[in-house]
């Protein structure tokens, strides 16, 4: 492993502890630029595929779904490590129906769903391009859905 700043290898574990099942959750600082960042280990017994909309099979990505939350989450006051422990829990969701494949939706509508509970400001932003909004009534719609609840 490397850090993700300046590409060292040497580094020390500031903090361990388990998060969610079979999953730990570890803090550690780069002995070279002394920035900090969290890792996760898990144990990975089934590769997990996602089928998109256009038929095509890919392996799991969470680097793609912590992108997508760090685009919707620009200029709100959520942390990268709660981006992090998002990606983990969707993660989390998609391994425990018990399924080597799930669809490009499953993993859209489980980030939609952890969003919600962390920023509904962020939950928009997310929904407005997972669902294609094309029209201001859209957003409409949403925001009403959002009130109800």
């Amino acid at each position: 492993m490397n850090c993700p700043y300046c590409n060292s290898e040497e580094f020390k574990t500031l903090e361990t502890r388990d998060s969610l099942e079979n999953t730990t959750r570890r803090r550690k600082e780069c002995i070279n630029c002394n920035k900090r960042f969290t890792t996760y280990e898990y144990v990975e017994t089934v590769e997990l595929m996602v089928r998109k909309k256009d038929s095509k099979l890919e392996r799991f990505d969470a680097n793609k779904i912590i992108r997508g939350l760090q685009k919707a989450c620009e200029k709100r006051p959520i942390t990268m490590d709660q981006i992090n422990e998002l990606a983990g829990h969707i993660r989390q969701d998609l391994m425990l129906k018990g399924k080597e494949e799930v669809s490009s939706q499953e993993v859209g509508d489980s980030v939609m769903k952890y969003l919600k509970n962390l920023d509904r400001i962020a939950y928009i932003r997310f929904a407005s391009v997972y669902k294609k909004f094309e029209e201001p009534e859209d957003f409409r719609q949403l925001l009403l859905e959002v009130k109800k609840q």
